[in-house]
């Protein structure tokens, strides 16, 4: 059977194929948003299965076989790595249409050069073959992503992260440039019950102690010093479904820190009025520094608390939540844009219902001489499908300007995930070579091929290189 993802696969036009072929597949990729491990990079790690490779840290995957009813012990559980494998295999013919069947595919064939459909008659052939190539130098971790040809990727790093990893990847002859970014959800989880303890663990790592809101921004600054002296150049926060902001004052935001420190419950105003005192400073801090804000918005993360107890909170089953509540995200941009320090944003959706109303606000905050200071990033989670990054594409031309879209990121566990960047970029190029062929766009090849250079790589790449410049200087 001929391969389905044959050499013009999800390209249906021959401008398409010629913007694909000629000019997006031989850019370097840059993941500017993913969750892989730097340890992993740093250690050059040599994984001991496909499994521990390819699903153990999906939850995109496990989310899959649990629809197909595998039970939990047979994803995150105890059984053994083939066993999970085989739960895998058992769901993958049942994701037709999913993104993950094309994903999957895409993955065993760049990688591990094979080009079958996986089944059970041939899932023990695949398992040895992949595993025999995995005890292989050239299937160690950085060759892996070598094999992508990624040549920036950043990870995403806690305010208590000590980022040894990457300060040994930025000493070792690694080809690619891995740099952390600023996770910070954590520096505004008051309603933790374990949140005083981690104020204890900032406090060992300012070696200080925290006993008001001046201390605890001041002990948030010096973090955010270390971050910046190992090449931070980002900071995300997740706005989930509910997210509100409400500006107050320091007085008062000082005196409801002390109920936070005294280990006293917060009302859900107070609780509300204090995380946006926090996110405003921080946002502050992050204009001030140069840094990029990414600002994840709209996830139900508290469905099931049953898997959560079981797998953690990023198990995969987090779901799209309510459409955002915008007047509340422009107060947030709009207070700091006042104050002359709106940092560079870039805005992701998990509800599509959203796409107009953030596409639109690419217009609504600028800066002179500053392109695409206000980013509406790629079609994101649920989003990242062929559907939703078509419908992402028609949004953002729509309501902004393509062409000073900074381009797809993974948002992933996966080494293997980078091939999402293939996938997007197929459906981008058959996506304006279809315009084109259609009369909506110029035949001029010259205007298409740097439209697709900039979205596929130099946009994202200016911005970091923008960056490196200020922190050298």
């Amino acid at each position: 059977m001929d391969s389905f993802t044959n050499k013009n696969w999800l390209i249906k036009n021959k401008t398409g194929e010629r913007l694909y072929h000629e000019v997006a597949a031989q850019l370097p990729i840059i993941d500017y948003h993913n969750h892989l491990n730097p340890q992993h990079i740093a250690e050059d790690k040599k994984f001991s299965n496909l499994t521990e490779l390819w699903i153990a840290h999906d939850p995109y995957k496990h989310r899959a076989m649990r629809i197909n009813g595998i039970p939990e012990n047979g994803i995150t559980g105890s059984v053994s790595a083939f066993e999970k494998y085989q739960n895998w295999v058992n769901t993958i013919s049942k994701t037709l249409g999913n993104p993950l069947f094309h994903w999957s595919f895409l993955e065993l064939k760049r990688i591990f050069d094979i080009d079958e459909m996986l089944n059970q008659d041939n899932a023990k052939a695949i398992w040895e073959t992949c595993n025999h190539k995995l005890q292989q130098e050239e299937f160690k971790t950085c060759s892996l992503i070598q094999k992508w040809k990624a040549e920036i990727l950043i990870t995403s790093d806690d305010l208590l992260d000590n980022l040894d990893s990457h300060k040994k990847i930025a000493f070792s002859q690694n080809s690619v440039k891995v740099l952390p970014s600023l996770r910070a959800d954590s520096i505004l989880d008051f309603g933790n019950p374990k949140y005083l303890d981690w104020i204890q663990k900032l406090e060992l790592e300012i070696n200080g102690i925290i006993s008001n809101l001046s201390d605890f921004k001041e002990a948030i600054k010096k973090r955010l010093d270390f971050f910046a002296e190992n090449g931070c150049l980002f900071a995300d926060h997740a706005l989930d479904s509910g997210f509100s902001f409400k500006p107050i004052d320091e007085q008062e935001a000082t005196a409801i820190f002390k109920k936070v420190i005294q280990n006293q419950p917060l009302e859900p105003r107070a609780f509300v009025r204090l995380y946006s005192f926090m996110l405003n400073y921080l946002g502050d801090e992050y204009g001030r520094r140069g840094w990029i804000m990414q600002l994840h918005i709209g996830a139900q993360r508290n469905t099931s608390s049953r898997l959560r107890k079981l797998v953690g909170p990023a198990g995969g089953f987090a779901s799209i939540g309510k459409a955002c509540e915008i007047n509340s995200l422009t107060l947030f941009l709009d207070s700091l844009d006042k104050a002359g320090v709106l940092p560079e944003t870039i805005l992701y959706t998990l509800n599509p219902a959203d796409n107009a109303a953030l596409a639109s606000l690419t217009g609504s905050f600028t800066e002179d001489g500053l392109v695409g200071k206000i980013q509406f990033g790629p079609a994101w989670w649920y989003n990242d499908h062929y559907a939703g990054i078509r419908k992402h594409l028609n949004d953002i031309s729509s309501y902004g300007l393509l062409s000073t879209f900074i381009g797809m990121t993974t948002d992933s566990r996966s080494i293997l995930s980078l091939s999402r960047h293939e996938y997007f970029r197929r459906i981008l190029c058959d996506q304006i070579g279809g315009w084109t062929e259609e009369g909506k766009l110029p035949k001029d090849m010259a205007l298409l091929e740097q439209l697709i250079k900039d979205i596929s790589y130099f946009n994202i790449k200016n911005k970091i290189l923008k960056r490196e410049k200020i922190w050298q200087e």
